[in-house]
């Protein structure tokens, strides 16, 4: 009789205890929308490599091939602002991720898929649910300082993930432990895939990674979004890990004027330009050129390097990065003299029809000397962009949003002939120097810019 009422205590305690665990996990009525069916490949198609996609007992699998590069199963949607949760197992010695707001263009890279990765890191180093720049800027947001989310992934079992893409906000969770936790607006919308990653020789094919479980929530986003106990990174103004670790640093710091002086004076000006939330902005003034605050130059002088500026135009504005730039020449009135990556709204201004070479001055040419490339790849206007220029051994190369534009030889006898024929010719050996400034432009139009970035080349 004790024994029996021993057990009926048993059973009460461990029926109470059930139902207060299933109490503790509310049912979820999140309003998702599957992006697999569970049967087919319907909604999805391949990017990239050639390696295997196929539908097993309701799940998708990804398998390894060689002699293949990085393959990505790619929703035929378009997709912005977004909350993502799937489950995952991968083959602990596989790499691969989510991409998440990824492009493909055939401009860029030939193709290539590019955009933000959520990471899959079976790897000791356990860098899942981190944020990569995939075919861009690298690693943007890393897990080393995050060692409960490192310790959250688990080797050859189900992970879980969710990816909130809100806004500029990025943030990542691994089995619901906060992973990542990223502010970055560098692409607003794209594509989401499933990555397999290319592999050596010595690594075997066939190996495999599978999902399911892949729902997507694109309205009422403020009610379904969660909290994050990190601080966000915020790559504003800010060198990425890769960047760090070759060799950049940043031209301007995104609050102060250090580093930076008018071109005409011992200062910074005190009028013409504004610097706010992170944003340099040279001031309207009615087109006129440095008649305002005036140019600004840096106070360091450059010989190769590669510089990289985000810049973003107004209607039918107009302005110019210079390099190579002596401000001591031309100190009467006007822009002081340098090499000038054009920036310029092509459809509205006319200096887009104008220029010794025609279209030498629409934006990314090389001011009155060459004309860039006319399938550039230019943003519209009040949206971002970003100049690249690379200056090493006298061979110099304009890009702009990823793409090389235009290149040319420095010093050269083509230059020099290109010189001669353009509005330079009175200024003896223009844009010759081995050591100048780098130069912002005042040309009486709002423009703005932000991430100005070096690297000196040795």
């Amino acid at each position: 009789m004790k024994k029996s009422i021993f057990l009926n205590k048993v059973i009460l305690l461990f029926s109470i205890s059930l139902f207060f665990s299933c109490a503790e996990k509310p049912k979820d009525t999140t309003p998702w929308t599957p992006l697999f069916d569970g049967k087919t490949l319907n909604g999805w198609h391949q990017k990239g490599g050639e390696a295997k996609y196929t539908v097993r007992d309701g799940t998708i699998v990804g398998s390894t091939v060689h002699d293949t590069p990085n393959s990505f199963l790619t929703t035929d949607n378009m997709y912005g602002d977004f909350i993502l949760e799937l489950d995952y197992k991968v083959d602990s010695t596989m790499n691969s991720g989510i991409q998440i707001r990824s492009n493909s263009f055939p401009y860029y890279k030939e193709g290539r898929v590019h955009g933000y990765q959520v990471e899959i890191d079976p790897s000791e180093r356990a860098w899942s649910a981190g944020i990569y720049d995939e075919a861009r800027r690298g690693w943007l947001s890393t897990l080393d300082n995050n060692p409960e989310a490192q310790k959250a992934f688990k080797q050859n079992d189900w992970n879980h993930y969710r990816i909130e893409a809100i806004g500029d906000t990025i943030k990542t969770w691994i089995n619901n432990v906060p992973a990542a936790y990223l502010i970055d607006d560098k692409t607003a919308s794209g594509f989401i895939c499933l990555q397999v990653h290319s592999i050596h020789a010595d690594k075997k094919a066939g190996t495999e990674i599978i999902w399911k479980n892949i729902n997507i929530l694109t309205d009422s986003l403020s009610k379904y979004s969660q909290k994050s106990t990190l601080k966000p990174i915020n790559t504003k103004n800010q060198l990425t890990v890769d960047e760090a670790k070759n060799g950049w640093k940043l031209l301007w710091d995104g609050k102060t004027t250090n580093g930076w002086r008018g071109a005409k004076l011992d200062e910074f000006p005190t009028e013409g330009w504004k610097m706010e939330d992170g944003i340099l902005s040279v001031l309207s003034s009615g087109g006129g050129e440095a008649r305002n605050g005036g140019d600004i130059v840096t106070t360091e002088l450059f010989g190769d390097f590669e510089l990289s500026v985000d810049f973003k135009l107004t209607p039918g504005a107009n302005s110019g990065i210079k390099y190579y730039v002596d401000s001591n020449i031309n100190k009467g009135e006007g822009s002081s003299i340098g090499l000038e990556y054009q920036i310029l709204d092509d459809d509205i201004h006319p200096d887009a029809k104008l220029g010794n070479h025609e279209g030498s001055r629409t934006v990314s040419s090389l001011y009155d000397l060459i004309k860039a490339d006319v399938n550039k790849p230019i943003n519209p206007i009040g949206e971002w962009n970003t100049a690249y220029i690379i200056s090493k051994n006298n061979h110099v190369e304009h890009w702009l949003n990823g793409v090389k534009v235009l290149e040319y030889e420095r010093k050269s006898d083509d230059y020099k002939k290109l010189v001669s024929e353009s509005k330079y010719k009175i200024w003896p050996n223009f844009g010759e120097l081995d050591k100048g400034q780098i130069l912002l432009q005042d040309h009486g139009d709002l423009v703005s810019f932000k991430n100005v970035k070096i690297r000196p080349i040795n």
